[in-house]
């Protein structure tokens, strides 16, 4: 994490007496001045509804764009949220991370920058994790009561092709390993992610698989999801380039590399669920 070169906070929306934000929630963003106005907006103005302690974390992968600098107005409109900008791009996954190992609410959210999940299908999420789940998987692939999944097509037959991939080389547990909308309870988090080593898309996967392999129990809700345009994810390159991570992340279960930290877990500073291993 040493090239972090700036980071902003103007400190946390809470009630005096509530040191502890109940949640955190993580942006990770490439180029996303256009778009992550308003999915701050949105994601400020539900929880200050809800008058619930919290957090953002907007973390901008070096960006070449105005993102930070846009990121940073509405750090002085809000004080809620901190930007983390990395001096060079890395990835989402390592983006994610570098939220999550910075974040401190008893829950941790990753969500993505277009707000294609509305922010209050956090609630579904959290009712799975009160009824005992270590990890909760927002899923376009399920269908529930009042969800709709507005998708193109040729990205849902992608995202099949993937899954089939991964049910062959790493069985993430869920059928949408991809949707950028997933909470955690916080001890559990920085466990799985002080793990990781994948830095891209397919970090997604890596999570999932460490999350069966440590015991930790994984829920996954169908949540609503709207194709926003402006996508980062390159097709035909990334694509490729996730399918070699899948045959990296079978390595590394094989050679018991996740049974060791990555990074150095910040779990021992946090109070782990009833659940955690």
């Amino acid at each position: 994490m040493n090239d972090v070169v700036s980071a902003s906070s103007a400190g946390l929306y809470t009630d005096p007496m509530v040191r502890t934000p109940d949640l955190s929630v993580i942006i990770p963003a490439y180029n996303e001045e256009s778009r992550i106005v308003p999915t701050v907006q949105d994601i400020v103005g539900y929880c200050r509804g809800g008058r619930r302690a919290f957090e953002v974390i907007l973390v901008d992968d070096g960006s070449r764009d105005g993102t930070t600098a846009v990121a940073r107005v509405l750090s002085e409109e809000f004080p809620e949220l901190r930007v983390i900008r990395l001096a060079a791009n890395r990835g989402k996954g390592y983006a994610v991370r570098t939220g999550v190992v910075n974040a401190i609410g008893r829950l941790v959210l990753f969500a993505d920058a277009d707000g294609a999940t509305p922010i209050a299908e956090v609630e579904r999420l959290e009712s799975a994790i009160d009824s005992g789940v270590d990890v909760a998987v927002g899923s376009r692939a399920l269908r529930g009561t009042g969800v709709q999944v507005h998708a193109k097509l040729y990205r849902h037959l992608i995202g099949r092709t993937f899954h089939l991939l991964v049910e062959w080389l790493a069985d993430g547990g869920v059928k949408d390993t991809q949707c950028g909308f997933k909470l955690f309870r916080s001890a559990v988090a920085q466990d799985l992610f002080s793990r990781m080593r994948m830095n891209g898309f397919s970090f997604d996967v890596e999570v999932l698989v460490m999350a069966r392999r440590r015991g930790y129990r994984v829920a996954e809700i169908p949540v609503n999801w709207t194709h926003r345009p402006g996508s980062k994810v390159r097709l035909t390159l990334d694509s490729l380039q996730m399918a070699a991570d899948l045959v990296r992340i079978r390595a590394h279960c094989l050679r018991g590399d996740y049974e060791v930290p990555h990074l150095a877990p910040w779990s021992q500073h946090l109070e782990a669920g009833p659940t955690a291993p």
